[in-house]
């Protein structure tokens, strides 16, 4: 059986995309790669189709992380059967997720699992801003994805 987890931003050109490829990696460096499916996707659908925002991508790519193949895609009601874990960037994409929610389906913030963040932390949307802010979300991410990882690990085994 695969466990699998999908992580939701709005647009799903920044945040998830990116928390994408690096839980991806950090379930790889535990073994559980061929155990786990991991997907991202928005809670809005105006840039589904589109591939990564090019900052994103630059800094993932700096990092030694690879997000070309990723298009956006539009999270939907639906979806809730695909997934065991959906894990929201911020509270309000979390609100959106649980509105739609079924109660067998485990919805979280993201940043739930980092240790070095308190309850409620977020993934601040980098959109607006520079290079900086994606540094940021970048650091957040790979903080966070190796207690996703260890709460899968937990999970399957």
């Amino acid at each position: 059986m695969t466990y699998r987890v999908c992580l939701v931003c709005m647009g799903n050109i920044c945040r998830s995309p990116m928390a994408e490829v690096v839980l991806r990696r950090a379930l790889a460096d535990r073994g559980l790669a061929d155990r786990v499916t991991v997907d991202s996707a928005g809670t809005g659908g105006w840039h589904a189709g589109d591939p990564m925002d090019e900052r994103a991508l630059a800094i993932l790519s700096e990092h030694g992380y690879d997000g070309t193949a990723h298009r956006a895609r539009q999270f939907t009601r639906d979806w809730y059967d695909r997934y065991d874990l959906v894990l929201a960037m911020d509270r309000d994409n979390l609100a959106n997720l649980r509105r739609l929610a079924p109660d067998w389906v485990e919805v979280r913030l993201f940043r739930s699992f980092d240790p070095a963040a308190g309850e409620g932390a977020e993934v601040p949307d980098p959109y607006y801003g520079g290079s900086e802010g994606f540094e940021e979300v970048l650091a957040l991410v790979e903080s966070a994805a190796a207690g996703v990882a260890e709460h899968i690990a937990d999970e399957i085994d």
